[in-house]
């Protein structure tokens, strides 16, 4: 609930603290006083849209700050660490707005800066706005399935969860068959492009670093003048006459006829004739290499081609042969899979096929309890409708399917399925006997909707976590005995949660656990809106105020202390029931 609220220079506020309490308050004042810019102020400290034309004139910011009590078992306590933001403690939650001069805004949560996403995430757990037209959602049959699904409560969640995971599935393969399907010529230009490539790479017939030995082969053929003229010179240093062969052997031949004097003189004889053999291995790989070298333009220029070819094929397929064989491994498998399209296309139909019966079974589950909540929901409306004199009202929700060839079959009809189930909910109610049930959009008088509205929030407000709901002038189109069951049904609702209701009917303001007046008053210089919280005597003259217009008489007087004295009465009668 929100235990105070603070605005400082917003429109034609300057500066007012109101201290709300739990139960009813309600908020009165004169047309144009400022009752909705209280509203609009709430709105903007739950992250609405602001902007610096609410700045009042002259000042730098305009700043709106609120205490709410919050329970320790309330969303807002395990949402806060995911926000990263500490929850409190002591169960008080601070939130904090300033909208600048220049339109920027700064947000705070119990002192920390936060974001204004940050702020429409937690406002809405906190506190329900109805403004003057809320009821005009009932015209909106969209919101009537939210509605009945809420009231519904968790079995029927379970069952939309369940619906919720197979529609997915269903709506990813078929979303994947409707693309395969709608490809089908670009499939064929593909196929046509990758087996040209495949033709191309298998045809060059690659050798894993192919291009590597054919560089180093084409290197040695442009070289191959220059080596043999090398090997021969080295070939005729070692064999020539007076070479090193010569020179060695002669050498050996000494050491031969003076080793017999030396056993040392044998070993050294035995390392030359080792290196005689060695050198005489290397002349005869010399001679080999020389002879079986050759110059062959031809093949040079053939190593020339096959490179080029290579080059040719790297800029396409990848950047060294290995790249280009794997390119190719990889259009086979795409081939394989396009080739084998129709088969492909065959399992994803038959997988869409299989899913889309799981998805009629889920929702005609889901339709079966809807259908079971609809007639226990008509049932609470119509009670509510009797407690607010609608007495021989008929309220019927009705849950239709809309027909569609592309949806899924259930009943042997095509049904549009979709993330919330196949049903199309609609509120139907007969406001008088012997008409028959018609929308709710298209008969109910703008009375009537209030009350509809109304009863639908007694219904629903204590499904739902918000501790704080606000009624901009919900009793907007009713009078007389309707205005005072629409009060009583106010007082019901704020047993359970804080209700703040502004309003300028007397029958509503008598029923106020806290009564706030709104006024504004002006000066040659300046505009300021006042909230007041009235004690038991200047209640009573503002009801006397709200009774008999600017002129409060005796009369009135004596007529709001009654009414005071029959809201007690039946308060009580309320507060016992």
């Amino acid at each position: 609930m929100i235990v105070e609220l603070s605005i400082k220079n917003l429109a034609v506020i300057k500066h007012v603290t109101i201290p709300f309490q739990r139960g009813l308050n309600i908020l009165t004042g004169e047309t144009g006083a400022g009752k909705s810019i209280l509203i609009d102020a709430l709105g903007f400290l739950l992250g609405g849209r602001g902007s610096s034309d609410y700045v009042r004139y002259g000042e730098k910011k305009a700043e709106i700050e609120a205490l709410f009590e919050i329970e320790p078992v309330h969303p807002v306590i395990s949402l806060l660490p995911q926000l990263g933001i500490d929850p409190p403690e002591d169960g008080m939650l601070i939130i904090k707005r300033e909208i600048t001069a220049q339109g920027k805004s700064i947000c705070r949560i119990n002192g920390q800066l936060v974001t204004l996403a940050t702020l429409k995430e937690v406002g809405p757990w906190l506190v329900n706005i109805h403004g003057q037209h809320e009821h005009q959602s009932l015209m909106d049959s969209d919101r009537h399935l939210n509605w009945l699904d809420a009231f519904a409560g968790e079995e029927l969640k379970q069952c939309k969860d369940e619906y919720s995971s197979v529609y997915r599935d269903y709506k990813t393969a078929r979303s994947e068959y409707i693309k395969f399907a709608k490809n089908e010529q670009h499939m064929a230009q593909r196929q046509d492009m990758l087996s040209f490539q495949l033709q191309e790479i298998t045809e060059a017939d690659l050798q894993p670093l192919e291009d590597e030995d054919l560089t180093k082969e084409k290197h040695r053929l442009a070289n191959s003048e220059k080596l043999y003229k090398g090997v021969d010179d080295a070939y005729v240093a070692l064999t020539g006459e007076q070479a090193s062969l010569d020179w060695v052997g002669l050498a050996l031949s000494h050491l031969e006829t003076v080793s017999g004097y030396d056993e040392q003189l044998g070993q050294v004889q035995g390392q030359l004739e080792s290196v005689f053999f060695q050198l005489e291995e290397v002349a005869r790989s010399l001679r080999s290499y020389r002879e079986g070298l050759e110059f062959d333009p031809y093949r040079l220029q053939e190593i020339e081609d096959r490179l080029s070819e290579i080059q040719r094929l790297k800029r396409k397929y990848g950047r060294s042969v290995e790249e280009i064989l794997e390119h190719a491994a990889s259009i086979e498998d795409e081939l394989d899979t396009i080739v084998n399209r129709e088969q492909r296309m065959e399992g994803l139909k038959q997988r869409v096929r299989e899913l889309s019966q799981d998805l009629a079974v889920e929702a005609m589950e889901l339709t079966s309890q809807r259908t079971l909540t609809a007639e226990r929901l008509s049932e609470k409306i119509e009670e509510q409708l009797k407690d607010l004199h609608m007495e021989k009202a008929k309220f019927s929700i009705q849950i239709r399917q809309v027909e569609d060839a592309q949806g899924i079959e259930v009943n042997g009809t095509k049904v549009k399925a979709r993330e919330s189930g196949i049903d199309d909910v609609e509120f139907m109610i007969s406001p008088n006997p012997g008409e028959p049930l018609r929308p709710v959009a298209k008969i109910a008088s703008g009375g009537e909707l209030s009350r509809i509205m109304l009863g639908m929030k007694a219904i629903l407000a204590n499904l739902e976590p918000i501790g704080t709901l606000i009624f901009d002038e919900v009793d907007t189109g009713v009078s007389g005995r309707a205005a005072q069951a629409i009060a009583e049904k106010l007082v019901t609702v704020s047993q359970n949660k804080q209700v703040l209701c502004i309003t300028h009917l007397p029958q509503m303001a008598c029923m106020a656990d806290a009564h706030f007046f709104i006024s504004k008053h002006a000066t040659e210089t300046e505009t300021q809106t006042h909230v007041h919280h009235l004690d038991k005597d200047e209640r009573v003259n503002e009801l006397a105020r709200l009774l008999g217009g600017v002129e409060v008489t005796n009369t009135t007087r004596n007529h709001a202390k009654e009414m005071l004295k029959l809201a007690k009465q039946s308060k009580e009668k309320i507060y016992a029931y």
